[in-house]
């Protein structure tokens, strides 16, 4: 077995994780191969040594890999989907941050679960992830143009709000006059979506969700549309530029830029344990049926 692993550090948590897994991937004779920016906090932080082949671009991962493990949070998980990409390669998180829909293994089931995993007792959930392009071409989204969780137009440097025109399939939906517009997949459904109002999908659902932040036109409501569907979206406001967001990456678009989302034509693969599926995650990071009044 050949795996990548890629991960971000956090004082007080990374360490025990990392020594966990390296300790029982060496035990198993399971080949390593690790992210280079990684390693090299690792070996800082003196948790291993720099004894281990590593990886730098998505195209040093090819087939010969049957997983790339992520270490961290969430966002760890959206950096990773950048390196895999279209290779299918399977993701699996182990979570050393905080809310976790997507890291979904805790520290204190690593070892039954990397067990698993050596047993392949383990099923793949496919994620959708969503396409950017802009007319007239924006070369900041020339490399990366995908988004795992959402896309997100924002207003720039002022309090005054921006108005998204809205086109499906070229229809006319709406103007949303707001803070900024979401489009989201339904892995992020549960992330910034969520927070501005936006209904939960579960993984396999084929919809997009299209949710406004903050509207100003307060009888705009998240709407949820089909993953085929053609979204184009034209933005203005008092400023020149408006901000948009793929996942955690941010570029700066020109006023009437326009943006034209659509669902890429591959899937992020996500490794699902069935001790922890994603209904079991909604149920405890979201505290559903429990009484937390007091």
């Amino acid at each position: 077995m050949k795996v990548a692993i890629y991960g971000q550090y956090y004082q007080n948590s990374t360490e025990p994780i990392v020594k966990e897994i390296f300790g029982f991937f060496i035990k198993n004779k399971v080949e390593m191969v690790i992210e280079s920016n990684f390693l090299n906090v690792l070996c800082e932080k003196k948790i291993i040594k720099k004894n281990f082949k590593t990886f730098t671009l998505n195209t040093d991962l090819d087939n010969s890999f049957d997983m790339l493990i992520s270490i961290g949070g969430d966002g760890t998980i959206l950096k990773a989907s950048t390196l895999v990409r279209d290779s299918g390669i399977p993701i699996l998180g182990i979570n050393a941050g905080r809310l976790g829909f997507l890291a979904t293994v805790k520290k204190e089931n690593i070892a039954e679960f990397m067990q698993l995993i050596i047993e392949k007792k383990y099923t793949i959930s496919k994620r959708s992830l969503l396409n950017l392009s802009c007319i007239p071409d924006n070369l900041a989204i020339q490399d990366i143009n995908f988004a795992m969780n959402e896309i997100t137009v924002n207003r720039k440097d002022n309090t005054s709000m921006i108005t998204v025109e809205t086109y499906l399939n070229n229809e006319y939906l709406n103007s949303y006059w707001a803070d900024g517009l979401i489009i989201a997949t339904p892995t992020g459904s549960t992330g910034y979506s969520m927070s501005c109002g936006g209904p939960i999908l579960t993984p396999d659902v084929k919809s997009l969700v299209i949710t406004p932040i903050a509207p100003h036109n307060l009888n705009a409501r998240p709407l949820v549309i089909p993953d085929e569907t053609e979204i184009r979206l034209k933005v203005s406001g008092r400023e020149e530029h408006y901000l948009v967001s793929l996942d955690s990456r941010v570029i700066s678009v020109k006023n009437e830029t326009i943006l034209v989302i659509k669902k890429t034509p591959f899937q992020i693969n996500m490794v699902e344990i069935s001790k922890e599926t994603f209904l079991k995650t909604l149920r405890t990071k979201l505290y559903w049926g429990e009484d937390r009044r007091n």
